[in-house]
């Protein structure tokens, strides 16, 4: 009984209450209790952040590694998910700049791998040539995004893909929400410029996604802090941008 009421109040604590055991305690169940929570985000961060998810998981285990070698260092009073972002973004950073040095790039390693693995992320669709269409879609997103810039690739990932608020990721990012903002505003506006040639081919239409994403840019909802978050999805019919990212 004294071991179930342990797992419960284990399970039950959040994210800051067991880094504070393992801060504090080093304790071990609180630290895989971190993992569990944790280790599907931040592989799939790493993989869209390096386009390898053979890599991704390499990197996952050092960003926990990282988490337990640093432990000392985590604030009481700052957010773990925030911290955990931060050092799995920064693992991702090294290894891009480790890519560059051997004048590679993500795209190069992303050829090896098998078509069902580049479709891992795409979203579940409820028939098969709606998957198949989805899964094209999310392939095209995918290796498009590769060809950002970090600092646009990092935030589209936050923002569509893990679902950050503005005020999250500039914490984590360490930059004011306007330049979050502006961010999101250009990484879009690139992304649009590398794939629309690429729809207009596949679907035998123009611009598919262009008026989507000028309808994205003038949309404006407030958020807590008073800045202007661009990014909220449009409700427009027909292939959507925000839809393929999400």
């Amino acid at each position: 009984m004294r071991k179930m009421n342990f797992l419960s109040a284990l399970f039950s604590m959040t994210d800051e209450q067991a880094m504070w055991r393992v801060q504090t305690q080093e304790d071990h169940h609180a630290f895989a209790q971190l993992v569990e929570r944790w280790e599907e985000p931040i592989r799939r961060l790493c993989a869209r952040m390096t386009g390898d998810t053979h890599r991704a998981e390499d990197l996952k285990q050092e960003a926990f590694a990282r988490v337990f070698e640093k432990r000392k260092s985590f604030q009481p009073n700052a957010r773990f998910s925030t911290w955990l972002w931060r050092i799995a973004l920064n693992l991702c950073y090294d290894e891009l700049r480790r890519i560059n040095r051997r004048g590679e790039s993500p795209l190069d390693a992303d050829e090896s791998e098998s078509i069902a693995a580049r479709c891992e992320f795409a979203a579940e669709t409820p028939t098969p040539d709606a998957q198949l269409a989805g899964q094209e879609e999310g392939e095209l997103v995918r290796r498009a995004l590769l060809r950002l810039p970090e600092i646009y690739r990092s935030v589209l990932v936050l923002r569509h893909y893990e679902n950050l608020k503005l005020r999250e990721i500039a914490e984590v990012l360490e930059i004011p929400e306007g330049t979050v903002n502006s961010r999101i505003a250009e990484g879009l506006a690139r992304l649009t410029r590398i794939l629309e040639p690429q729809f207009d081919d596949r679907q035998g239409r123009a611009n598919p996604m262009h008026s989507n994403v000028a309808v994205n840019a003038g949309r404006r909802t407030g958020s807590a802090s008073g800045s202007q978050d661009i990014s909220a999805p449009a409700s427009r019919p027909g292939l959507q941008l925000q839809k393929v990212l999400l």
